[in-house]
């Protein structure tokens, strides 16, 4: 494995004796790819960071390619992802609360429990590496503490572990899948709400998988044929990149097309391909909440294939900006076709005419519990407090929607969350308070998805562990004539 071909400490020219011209006191440099993981520990935990979107920054500025830049992802992306798993270990390995831990030694102590306990490197190796990174970022000091708790981390397998530091599974599945699976314990109690009781181990597992990268051909742009890789398995305009970076795919360099999780690409189509009532002059399209922009240009391309036109909308104004870096040709620095402009406003009270759009789409601000495979850290940002704040800027912007829809027009609300307060009971709510609208069934190639029935008959939800997409729900409501 790419990393641990450097990964065995130097050998001394002698007992007691430094090498030649090596000053007393200095460090062995830290090695980089395990440095660039601990630099995107630290964006993530001190920035607040994504580490998908922080990690390419990293691995360029360090010259990490090939083997060394898959070492440093798989380090960085599994230690967030098992984070819950080794806290759990190494506080019975540690004779204070991590608490008290200074925060980058904790760390670089995850970063060595991820490579002795998940990863294939010698645990001589995996221990002495820390120890530089810690030596050589942090201090002497602490390199002598981390060096003590590893070795007591590689004393047993991770399955050892789990038997020993979560609660009894027969006695509390909730805490032990927490240790487990390496989830916050509210998270699995709503995830099960969700999904039920006997699916949720497969869940929680399929969170900790890293998702194959999924490429979109925009329609009128690109091609799938144009993007290699086998077709994805229900949209008709993805492909599953099978090796190589997607910047290396020439429809993704020009723009014509982008990486984008199934899931979300079938939010564009349910929206796209929903029936409407009555006739339309403007052919006009919103979506309220776009940022960043990758369903925006879809939904952009399947506009233009029906002579419509897509309003994007965004709050933040620099998100805003990457909205219209996704809808502008770059070749020609226009507006690819199907966009009538980005606008940014915000999405409770935004700057357009009631009943002016034929569809409306909502992917609505929310806990991105659907999302943990590609955003790790996610499942450690959110709290069960979230959920009111998302909840009630959901019920607003889903109600602004169907305000903005003309009757006959359609609005899909979709999240990137399972969780029932987020989904079913959103859409219930705000339909209990109108006359005018109603939920009809996600119909089409969305609604054809097996196994895809959301928590409300005619919803879908899409799953990771049965699909292989994000778990994305859909729920498409029309507005109805008044009077």
């Amino acid at each position: 494995m790419s990393g641990s071909s450097r990964a065995h400490p130097g050998r001394r020219s002698g007992p007691g004796r430094r090498p030649p011209g090596k000053p007393r006191g200095s460090t062995k440099p830290a090695d980089p790819a395990r440095l660039a993981a601990f630099e995107v520990l630290k964006a993530v935990r001190v920035d607040e960071a994504y580490a998908n979107l922080v990690l390419p920054h990293v691995l360029g500025r360090l010259a990490l390619e090939g083997r060394d830049a898959a070492f440093a992802t798989e380090l960085a992306s599994g230690t967030l992802r098992q984070q819950g798993t080794y806290d759990a270990v190494l506080a019975a390995c540690i004779d204070r609360p991590l608490t008290k831990v200074e925060a980058k030694v904790l760390d670089v102590l995850r970063l060595g429990a991820h490579q002795v306990l998940s990863m294939r490197v010698p645990d001589h190796a995996a221990i002495s590496t820390t120890v530089d990174l810690t030596r050589s970022k942090i201090g002497q000091g602490p390199a002598g503490f981390v060096n003590a708790v590893l070795r007591k981390v590689t004393r047993k397998p991770l399955e050892d572990w789990i038997a020993e530091v979560a609660p009894a599974r027969e006695e509390d599945h909730d805490g032990w899948a927490a240790v487990a699976f390496s989830h916050p314990r509210w998270v699995v109690e709503r995830l099960a709400e969700a999904v039920g009781r006997d699916e949720v181990d497969a869940l929680l597992e399929a969170d900790n998988v890293p998702p194959a990268v999924t490429l979109v051909a925009r329609p009128g742009r690109a091609t799938v044929d144009e993007l290699g890789g086998p077709p994805t398995r229900y949209s008709p305009y993805g492909v599953t990149l099978g090796s190589g970076s997607p910047a290396g795919v020439t429809a993704v360099a020009d723009g014509r097309a982008g990486v984008q999780d199934e899931g979300s690409q079938l939010v564009a189509l349910a929206l796209a391909e929903a029936h409407l009532d009555g006739e339309s002059t403007a052919k006009a399209w919103l979506d309220l909440c776009a940022g960043p922009g990758g369903k925006s240009a879809l939904l952009a391309a399947l506009a233009a294939q029906q002579g419509a036109a897509l309003v994007a909308n965004e709050r933040q104004p620099h998100r805003a900006g990457l909205v219209l870096a996704n809808l502008t040709d770059r070749a020609s620095g226009s507006p690819v076709a199907g966009v009538a402009g980005v606008v940014a406003g915000d999405g409770t009270n935004p700057p357009f005419e009631d009943a002016s759009f034929d569809r409306v789409l909502v992917d609505a601000p929310c806990t991105g519990l659907g999302a943990l495979r590609r955003r790790p850290e996610a499942r450690w940002r959110r709290a069960t407090a979230d959920l009111d704040v998302l909840v009630d800027l959901q019920r607003s912007l889903l109600d602004r929607a169907l305000d903005l829809t003309r009757p006959g027009g359609v609005v899909l609300y979709a999240t990137c969350s399972p969780v029932l307060a987020e989904t079913r009971d959103v859409v219930n709510r705000v339909l209990e308070g109108r006359s005018d609208a109603s939920l009809e069934p996600v119909a089409a190639t969305v609604g054809a998805v097996p196994d895809s029935t959301g928590p409300i008959a005619g919803t879908v939800q899409l799953w990771p562990h049965r699909h292989g997409t994000d778990a994305m729900f859909m729920a498409l409501l029309r507005r109805n004539p008044t009077g």
